[in-house]
């Protein structure tokens, strides 16, 4: 698989069904972007996206976002303030190996789901869906 070519390979299904599932346990939103090519530092693109995707406007700062760049073979994981703060480097450090383990295996459905799944994880223990939270 060519890595210039990720965004046609990635089941979108598979990957939209995996926020699903995360988010049915967190009130944290959970998002993902494949971009063609970014100028600068891929995670201060992915910190612009969360932005400019309106996911920092989360009522308790705790949204995920997951920015691919395959043209340039990089990704990042990142988190509004409380996400951040509360799951700490080395859950970050854990998801982003998780995803980069499938990607280097040739499956970016895969870490993408992968990555969101552990995430989705870490955002329940800190931020869990509460019954009167919509889904």
């Amino acid at each position: 698989m060519v890595n210039a070519e990720l965004h046609r390979f990635v089941d979108k299904k598979r990957v939209r069904e995996a926020i699903v599932r995360a988010e049915k346990e967190t009130d944290a939103p959970i998002s993902v972007s494949i971009v063609p090519h970014v100028t600068g530092d891929v995670h201060a693109a992915a910190l612009q996206a969360l932005h400019r995707r309106g996911l920092s406007r989360a009522p308790n700062r705790n949204a995920v976002h997951f920015f691919v760049v395959p043209s340039r073979r990089e990704f990042a994981v990142v988190g509004d303030a409380a996400a951040h703060e509360r799951l700490g480097q080395d859950a970050w450090n854990s998801v982003a190996a998780t995803v980069e383990k499938h990607f280097r295996l040739g499956d970016p459905t895969a870490g993408l789901v992968a990555g969101i799944e552990e995430v989705g994880q870490q955002l329940a223990r800190h931020f869990p869906r509460k019954p009167s939270s919509p889904v």
